[in-house]
């Protein structure tokens, strides 16, 4: 006889935690309904029953009615937001599809689903069956005991954790029988219940630990020396044990079904089936009613469709090209096409080395091809891309690709070059919300419910991974015209999303175009001087040589540097410096926080310190940079990346070149090696203070606004006015330092106290600053409360050029979490103007030097700077061009300002 298993689950819970998984999914059927809590709900109860096979299973919910703790406690959750409209619709939805499952729904009015689920919990217990709580509440770790534990979603993994009595004392600190005592100490500010002031969550466990309870805490409060403990318990005695009864979970509902009653034995699956198919869920359609929806950007193709289903057993129309005649009969078909989707299958991730292996093509959903190059049975490359030519050449078709600048490179670099319009929904799904995931496998799933074949399901994973040109072309076949066609019905749902958030402008204007330009920066990479790092890395070790010995001497004896837990033990035992905090290992502390707070009055932090710096910077990038060198090109070709920075900032990675360090002398060498080929200079296009400029555009403040147009110095402007000081010639260097730290602090929400800590003043001085500040940049306030409100009102803010960030903690009620908020919020607008305005200026310098007839070319973009390889011939010109290109890149109401240099390497060209 099989195990008895009974889950349980909070409904309420997991529909409030499907709704914020999917809240920026923005998912809707035909109907208008949204889709994204009901989706996220049934993802989980099917991991749910396919992995834990319940033998009894039921949902809880709660009712609109009062329950006892209301009555209890008028104030109950007073402060909870009414709920969302997704939910207020989509929870009778999700009863609805229980039913369909074959699932009970239950509820009491006067009591919350922990309630019910704690009843029927124990009732099984009692009959020592083993029940399951499915929840990510941590209230109810409290009911967990031998034959009932908690199973939480895994929101990173995707599964679920079980947490046991060992899993509830790692959490609170305490086991199970002791988390009412700890949660009624801690409060619960989402239900609105006070806790004990004073008292947080690593006091409350220890308190409980030590007197075993909270009424026996309480007895001994008058005699804790802890004056926090002893004031909070001793008067707030009433408060705290009115607590404890509000977190108690009842384990004693009466007329609360048994668990015997809630078998489950399957769902009805034609009547679940046709539910998903009105919520139009195509995954979950095909598995219980073994139909597709239908519709636009299905992944089914049409009723003429005769092809052989793919992977995923759906009837679609995928198939392979290989003969002259079967490549020629494809390009026939496609000819026509307004929009082709395209995707290249090579050996390799790195575009700048990578071999073609294949090539698959969409122009219809449910409909791909895919072509084999360069492997057995496969025509060469050389006649595979004549072939295609008039199809990825074609400037009025549309083509659509998942990171088109990787397949753009890589034909590129075999002699085609891509032309038309583009759309890449990789980039699409990065401009409708910068946090979300936006592989291809990951927007399917949350734009088309839909899983894709994984690539390691062909090539495995870790040391036994093939490579794609391993593979006979037929095992490759389906999965590559699947990312042909899942491609195509991205576009056809990501562009109509688009235009819903007003980004297709920015879209088709800016990010689009911007593609082509950094895979052209890519290809060219930049030269180094491998001779200069070689003797730079040879210098910097005699440095840290003789650090090291110097830190020995005077330590008194040798050690490893390098080892955190002997520098410790040299520290803080033998040299007895006043020690930080331990590390959970026991150890202590040595990171460089610890070490920069000690370096200000002992001598060897501040060489360890110096030491570390100078041993990474020989590590990461002088000894790093010269492997790197390309042997084909000799040049390093770092991946300049557009999908990763939420401000819309470009970042720069394998290697990362936006890091190297210019603070000090040592790291600003490394840009010495740098350096133009023969015949060529570098110039360095520096944007000045590009950020202050669009704040005083975005904010229209009178005073800031005429400074840059006056061509001030806008650091000693605002020193004279902080100061009150009659003219900028009265400013003093001291005064304009201070001025700077304002200027770049104070419009992105420095604290008086965060200032106070940059400058060295008191806390009082630091809001006597702020405070001038904004009475002589009043529009800087204004800006500052404008911007706040917008972004909790809408949930998101936006640059000059309509780009947004959404800003999911904005109404947090934690205020350093909302804090944090409302600064990225400040932040977004003008950090994000600023990468949009550099990213416009490369668009249309890409543009200029590509139909010019000229030798010059763009090298790499690092912050507000751009770098070019400047050919001699061409010095005399060009440079003013480009710099006046830059400046009227945008028009802001300040002018924008760009200083060049050039010089015969990177470091000196600034």
């Amino acid at each position: 006889m099989a195990k008895k298993k009974l889950y349980l689950l909070d409904g309420m819970a997991l529909a409030y935690r499907a709704h914020f998984a999917f809240i920026n999914s923005r998912l809707k059927n035909s109907e208008g309904i949204a889709t994204g809590p009901i989706l996220g709900f049934a993802n989980t109860l099917v991991k749910l029953l396919e992995e834990e096979e319940p033998t009894h299973i039921a949902v809880a919910w709660d009712t609109h009615a009062p329950t006892f703790r209301h009555e209890l406690d008028e104030e109950y959750k007073a402060n909870r937001p009414p709920q969302p409209d997704e939910l207020r619709v989509g929870i009778p939805l999700i009863k609805e599809m229980i039913e369909q499952f074959g699932i009970q729904n239950i509820q009491k009015d006067g009591y919350e689903a922990d309630d019910i689920i704690g009843t029927i919990a124990y009732d099984a217990h009692e009959d020592h069956v083993e029940a399951y709580l499915v929840t990510p509440d941590k209230d109810f770790m409290q009911l967990v005991r031998d034959h009932v534990v908690m199973v939480k979603p895994d929101n990173q993994n995707g599964g679920f954790n079980i947490i046991d009595p060992e899993g509830v004392k790692d959490y609170f600190g305490v086991y199970p029988d002791k988390v009412i005592d700890v949660l009624a100490m801690i409060g619960d500010t989402s239900d609105n219940i006070p806790g004990v002031p004073g008292i947080g969550k690593k006091g409350a466990p220890k308190l409980v630990k030590k007197y075993g309870s909270l009424e026996e805490a309480i007895e001994a409060a008058p005699d804790m020396k802890a004056k926090r403990a002893r004031e909070g318990l001793t008067n707030n005695k009433e408060q705290a044990l009115h607590a404890k009864d509000m977190v108690t979970i009842k384990t004693d509902v009466p007329d609360v079904v048994h668990w015997e009653t809630l078998g489950w034995d399957g769902p009805n699956k034609k009547e679940l089936g046709l539910f998903f198919k009105r919520m139009e869920f195509k995954t979950l359609t095909r598995k219980y009613l073994g139909e597709e929806p239908g519709g636009q950007g299905t992944l089914f193709g049409g009723e003429d469709n005769r092809g052989p289903e793919t992977l995923d057993e759906a009837a679609v129309n995928y198939s392979t090209a290989v003969t002259e005649v079967e490549i020629k009969n494809v390009v026939k078909q496609l000819k026509e096409a307004k929009e082709l989707s395209f995707d290249t299958e090579t050996d390799s991730k790195d575009p700048i080395v990578a071999n073609l292996v294949g090539l698959s093509l969409s122009a219809k959903a449910g409909v791909a091809f895919y072509i084999p190059i360069n492997v057995d049975g496969a025509l060469p490359e050389k006649e595979v891309l004549e072939l295609v030519e008039p199809l990825l050449t074609n400037p009025k078709s549309l083509k659509i690709a998942q990171n088109f600048k990787y397949d753009y490179l890589v034909l590129l670099r075999a002699g085609l070059k891509v032309e038309g319009p583009v759309f890449d929904t990789m980039v699409a799904g990065y401009l409708l919300d910068a946090s979300q995931k936006i592989g291809m496998n990951a927007l399917a799933k949350t734009y088309l419910n839909y899983e894709p074949v994984s690539i390691e399901t062909l090539i495995g994973k870790g040391k036994s991974q093939k490579s794609m040109d391993e593979l006979p072309y037929d095992e490759i076949a389906d999965y590559a015209c699947e990312d042909a066609d899942v491609t195509y019905q991205l576009w056809n749902v990501l562009k109509d999303k688009l235009d819903e958030d007003e980004l297709t402008k920015i879209a088709k204007d800016l990010e689009f175009p911007l593609i082509r330009v950094l895979a052209h920066m890519e290809k060219k990479g930049v030269s180094v001087d491998v001779e200069m790092l070689e003797q730079f890395s040879e210098e910097l070790t005699k440095d840290l040589e003789e650090l090291e010995k110097e830190i020995f001497e005077i330590s008194g004896e040798e050690f490893n540097l390098n080892s955190p837990k002997q520098l410790g033990e040299v520290l803080f035992d033998k040299l007895d410096l006043p020690a930080g905090k331990k590390t959970k290992t026991g150890q202590y502390s040595t990171n460089e926080s610890v070490l920069t707070k000690l370096a200000v009055e002992y001598e060897i932090p501040a060489m360890v310190l110096d030491y570390r710096s100078l041993s990474k910077l020989r590590s990461t990038y002088v000894d790093a940079l010269p492997k790197l060198v390309n042997e084909e090109s000799g040049r390093i070709h770092t991946e300049l990346n557009q999908t990763v920075a939420a401000t819309g900032r470009l970042s720069s990675s394998n290697p990362n070149l936006q890091n190297i360090p210019i603070r000090t002398k040592r790291g600003r060498e490394i840009r010495k090696a740098f350096v133009p080929a023969d015949g060529f200079k570098i110039l360095a296009a520096d944007y000045s203070q590009v950020e202050l400029r669009v704040i005083a555009s975005i904010s229209g403040d009178e005073n800031m606004t005429q400074a840059f147009k006056n061509g001030e110095d806008i650091h000693s402007r605002t020193a004279k006015e902080v100061f009150g000081l009659e003219s900028i010639e009265d400013v003093t260097s001291d005064q304009r330092r201070k001025a700077k730290e304002v200027n770049f602090g104070i419009p992105y929400g420095v604290s008086a106290y965060g200032l106070a800590s940059r400058l060295g003043i008191s806390n009082e001085e630091g809001k006597e600053m702020i405070d001038q500040y904004f009475e002589r940049f009043p529009g800087i306030q204004t800006y500052i409360d404008d911007t706040v409100k917008k972004a909790k009102d809408n949930g998101y803010v936006t640059t000059l050029l309509g780009r947004r960030r959404y800003i999911p903690d904005i109404n947090s009620r934690n205020w350093n979490v909302r804090g944090f908020a409302e600064r990225t919020a400040i932040n977004m607008p003008i950090q994000g103007t600023a990468a949009d305005i550099i990213k416009l200026a490369m668009i249309q310098i890409d543009d200029f030097l590509g139909n010019s007839d000229l030798k010059s070319r763009m090298l790499l973009q690092v912050h507000d700077e751009l770098i070019f390889e400047i050919h001699e011939d061409e010095i005399n010109e060009l440079p003013e061009k480009l710099k006046g290109m830059m400046e009227n890149a945008y028009t802001l109401d300040v002018p924008l300002d760009v200083e060049i240099g050039l010089a015969d390497n990177w470091l000196d060209a600034h």
